[in-house]
């Protein structure tokens, strides 16, 4: 169960080499001793997660998950939930690809809406069916603000990001009544290894930054935060901006 202070007794990050997925997990668990449940393709990013996690004071396990194997997320989430509850869940695995090839290459097209959406949602009606069975716990899933509007430099991720996010968006509603809780985390640009070799755009934020922010809506049961704040305020402004006009902006 997740403590009085917001701090969970333990943790499933499905992405767990994420950058941010990590942060966010250092950020919830603050030293103590924390079960993570790191579910990752097998790989020496992995294991360093796993080796830092346990020199932090956590007790890990490490899965194999493969987003594309959507058979195979109903198992996942029986292992993660065979060592006791989960308390918190991350949904945190994500492409972002090269825009330009992203809308012209099919291939490259059809694994970043499998990987961005049917991934995520495949993995969500799985650790929904899950949470509801525990009556408790909260999902974290990172969305983005490219999904709030779509825009011809990045239609695809924000296509993709744009289903994922009303799905976890509707999920909040269909498991209010069951206890469970889920958080939609709106970030805008982060500065992370995914996005090395890119200008940085303004309002970026660090992955350090995205963690205190959801660190803070678990604890006081927010279901929707951008990273920063004032994106809310800026795509709000766009969101209602005609599209004569959005199109001309330099984004």
């Amino acid at each position: 169960m997740i403590d009085a202070v917001g701090v969970p007794n333990s943790i499933l990050l499905l992405g767990g080499t994420s950058e941010i997925g990590l942060a966010i997990v250092r950020r919830l668990a603050g030293g103590r001793s924390v079960r993570v449940v790191l579910a990752a393709r097998q790989t020496d990013r992995r294991s360093r997660a796993a080796e830092e996690l346990t020199a932090a004071g956590c007790t890990v396990e490490t899965l194999d998950f493969d987003a594309h194997d959507t058979d195979g997320h109903a198992e996942l989430m029986h292992k993660a939930f065979a060592g006791g509850d989960i308390d918190v869940a991350v949904v945190a695995f994500g492409i972002l690809g090269d825009a330009e090839t992203a809308w012209q290459c099919l291939d490259a097209a059809v694994e970043m809406a499998t990987v961005n959406y049917t991934a995520a949602v495949s993995t969500g009606v799985a650790l929904a069916q899950r949470f509801r069975q525990q009556g408790h716990g909260a999902i974290v899933a990172l969305s983005s603000v490219a999904a709030e509007r779509v825009r011809r430099s990045n239609f695809m991720y924000g296509s993709s990001k744009a289903g994922m996010d009303a799905f976890y968006t509707g999920l909040t509603e269909a498991l209010r009544p069951s206890g469970v809780r889920v958080t939609v985390v709106r970030p805008g640009f982060v500065k992370t290894k995914m996005t090395d070799g890119m200008a940085p755009t303004p309002l970026s934020s660090t992955a350090e930054q995205v963690a205190d922010v959801v660190a803070d809506a678990v604890r006081n049961r927010r279901e929707l935060v951008w990273v920063p704040a004032p994106w809310r305020i800026v795509m709000s402004v766009l969101r209602h901006l005609p599209r004569p006009i959005f199109r001309r902006l330099p984004i």
